[in-house]
């Protein structure tokens, strides 16, 4: 059953500056507006309207569960288009595929970007700079991880996408992107986590560490987003200088525990707000009440 929507009910505001440059993270939306789905895009569309949100950074698994059969399918209308509806929300939405559109037919989550003119997926991995505040850039790598990780490649018939990528092509284009840039914050945004409490096969985060996390240590990654498990997870590995955020789900969310590294979980769905501004970074994770969760800053000299 869907639950009420929080019109008119007061809601946290993010102490976010004027000068600032804000988006919103949302990942594992797409449950047909059932759950907190509803709810929360209503909350997303009413805050928007009291900071200035820049545009929207879409994590994977918009559509559950088997993804999108092409640009007509009738899930982008009732996952997204109509859900997603304040005029507020009528952004940029920068995309990537998870796990579910990899059930799907994934060109055709790419290829909607000619139909809608807020859908942002010129392909399966993109980058793109924003300006941090004043005098700041940053840059964002939306990632493709499904291909990445060996479950996924291996099992044809469940993600018959999947193993076509070329992970090597992807690898190195990572590499070469972070490598030449000169921008003061580095954000990485895909779909699976690299560290997480979950009950999913463990093979997924180690796959993850295997080929993605030497490039975030070695070319001074600030954070990494991504959703995948359905709640929120800050982890900080011991010895690293990479946040890990775990984004939650924007409908439906699981359980979780604290583990080695963990600064802040929550089984709450929601969504968070993301703030840049010269010498800080700041996250802000909103549940589906409009509370602020917990909030986190890295700053730099």
């Amino acid at each position: 059953m869907a639950a009420p929507a929080p019109t008119g009910k007061a809601f946290d505001i993010p102490p976010v500056s004027e000068k600032s440059k804000n988006f919103y993270l949302v990942s594992d939306l797409g449950r047909n507006g059932y759950y907190e789905q509803k709810t929360i895009a209503e909350l997303m569309g009413n805050l928007a309207e009291k900071i200035d949100i820049e545009f929207i950074a879409a994590a994977g698994d918009t559509h559950h569960f088997e993804g999108v059969a092409s640009v007509d399918d009738p899930l982008w209308m009732t996952n997204y288009e109509l859900v997603y509806s304040h005029p507020e929300l009528m952004l940029e939405w920068y995309a990537v595929c998870g796990n579910h559109e990899y059930r799907g037919n994934t060109q055709a989550v790419l290829d909607y970007s000619k139909k809608s003119r807020r859908w942002i997926a010129p392909s399966r991995y993109y980058a793109k700079v924003v300006e941090a505040g004043e005098n700041e850039k940053a840059l964002l790598l939306f990632i493709d991880t499904s291909p990445l990780i060996d479950k996924y490649r291996n099992d044809t018939a469940k993600y018959p996408d999947a193993g076509k990528q070329d992970r090597e092509a992807q690898l190195r284009w990572i590499e070469q992107t972070l490598a030449a840039s000169t921008e003061e914050w580095k954000i990485v945004i895909g779909h699976h986590p690299v560290y997480a409490d979950t009950p999913k096969e463990e093979s997924e985060r180690a796959d993850m560490r295997k080929y993605l996390e030497p490039l975030l240590d070695k070319y001074g990654v600030d954070i990494y987003f991504c959703g995948h498990i359905h709640n929120f997870q800050h982890i900080r590995p011991a010895g690293s200088e990479v946040d890990y955020l775990v984004n939650s789900s924007g409908s439906l969310p699981r359980k979780v525990k604290a583990i080695e590294g963990t600064q802040f979980c929550s089984p709450e769905a929601g969504f968070t707000v993301v703030s840049l501004e010269d010498g800080k970074l700041s996250f802000y994770l909103m549940n589906g009440k409009g509370k602020i969760l917990y909030a986190y800053s890295r700053t730099r000299s």
